[in-house]
């Protein structure tokens, strides 16, 4: 007899989660594991899967033989040659690098692989998300694909996909390997391209062959806030995952759409993350039984945005409330740190005051009411193409 799937969701974080780094002034850096996995075990998490590296055989389901070797190659020798994506910029070569990237996918890939046994429901990896990665290069950071990987082994059991990329940049790594698959359907909300990096991600990139309609893009313009973010997600995520049904989801929560986020210009809050990650539960359990793997992403306000960020996907996962206050004892914790990067004071709330107590001024409202159309629009563009 099957034992019952844990109600709780599993946890994925370990000793090889910190590894993947890029160095001190690398925006993307392993000191947000601290403020952010402390929280989430002040919230009752514990940490039930550490991740490994997945095998080459396992990471070329997605990836290029070729680009595996120049990835080993960089771990050995960090200093060589620029290629491939990997070098001086967004994505640069440190020693270990293979490793430490295969483990975050293996980090997501055996979550899945839990997901798929029935062990539990719901899983997490904050330290996943790395959507940018393409099959030959590294792009925006990312070295392997974790959550193009997960969904790989998904559809090896027979499973239709739906992926949510709520990160401020373009899921265009996933959208790409899954690009002619018509059992997965790829959601991004992200700001548009005409604005930020990876500068795609537009209304007309809805898939390949038998797979048209099942890519679909919503771009905001800058100043976005949550009054036009969550709306949108709102009218479309429903309305798509009744048409294409899927047998499980994933999703990527990165925290870089927060107001306070330095490399982007979204006014969404953690108040709306938390609704966003309420939503997509929902549609887990709507049609996939509740199967659900989260991963974390970008974000790079690391003491006041990432770790509440992060404790709005667990709390949801958990079908717990969000707590009014956060823990005075995790502030403490964490606030020298914090001043010293200028990331101070930390609030005491999960959830944010709207547009995060920043003014609203013409410009954002406009963006926000620009965002429905531009959901509305994504809508009639892709049900023209599905059954």
């Amino acid at each position: 007899m099957e034992a019952p799937a844990s109600s709780a969701p599993l946890l994925v974080y370990g000793p090889r989660s910190v590894t993947y780094d890029f160095g001190p002034d690398h925006p993307l850096t392993p000191r947000r594991f601290g403020p952010g996995i402390s929280l989430l075990e002040a919230l009752g998490a514990v940490p039930g899967l550490a991740p490994e590296p997945a095998s080459d055989a396992e990471l070329e389901w997605i990836h290029d033989a070729a680009y595996l070797d120049v990835v080993k190659a960089f771990s050995r020798e960090p200093l060589g040659l620029p290629r491939a994506g990997i070098g001086p910029g967004d994505t640069p070569a440190f020693a270990g690098m293979h490793d430490a990237s295969a483990a975050v996918a293996g980090g997501s890939l055996r979550a899945m692989e839990a997901i798929l046994r029935g062990d539990v429901v719901h899983a997490f990896h904050p330290g996943g998300g790395l959507h940018h990665a393409m099959p030959g290069r590294a792009s925006g950071f990312c070295v392997y694909n974790d959550p193009a990987l997960a969904i790989a082994r998904a559809r090896r059991a027979g499973l239709r996909v739906l992926y949510v990329d709520l990160d401020v940049h373009h899921g265009d790594g996933v959208q790409a390997i899954h690009w002619s698959d018509p059992g997965v359907m790829t959601v991004s909300i992200h700001e548009t391209g005409l604005a930020l990096f990876p500068g795609t991600g537009f209304p007309d990139e809805i898939g390949g062959g038998e797979a048209l309609g099942t890519k679909v893009n919503l771009p905001l313009d800058p100043g976005t806030g949550e009054r036009g973010w969550l709306p949108a997600l709102e009218l479309v995520l429903p309305e798509l995952a009744d048409v294409f049904r899927p047998d499980i989801v994933v999703s990527q929560h990165g925290a870089d759409a927060h107001a306070f986020d330095p490399l982007a210009h979204l006014r969404v809050t953690t108040t709306a993350m938390g609704a966003a990650a309420r939503l997509v539960d929902s549609l887990a359990h709507r049609w996939a039984r509740g199967r659900w793997l989260a991963t974390g992403g970008g974000g790079y306000e690391i003491y006041r945005v990432v770790p509440r960020a992060w404790a709005q996907v667990w709390l949801a996962a958990s079908h717990a409330p969000v707590p009014e206050q956060t823990p005075a004892t995790w502030r403490e914790q964490w606030v020298a740190e914090a001043e010293r990067y200028g990331q101070a004071p930390i609030p005491t709330t999960f959830d944010d005051p709207p547009h995060a107590g920043l003014p609203y001024r013409a410009a954002e409202e406009a963006a926000d009411e620009r965002a429905l159309q531009i959901a509305q629009q994504a809508i009639e563009v892709v049900l023209g193409f599905l059954p």
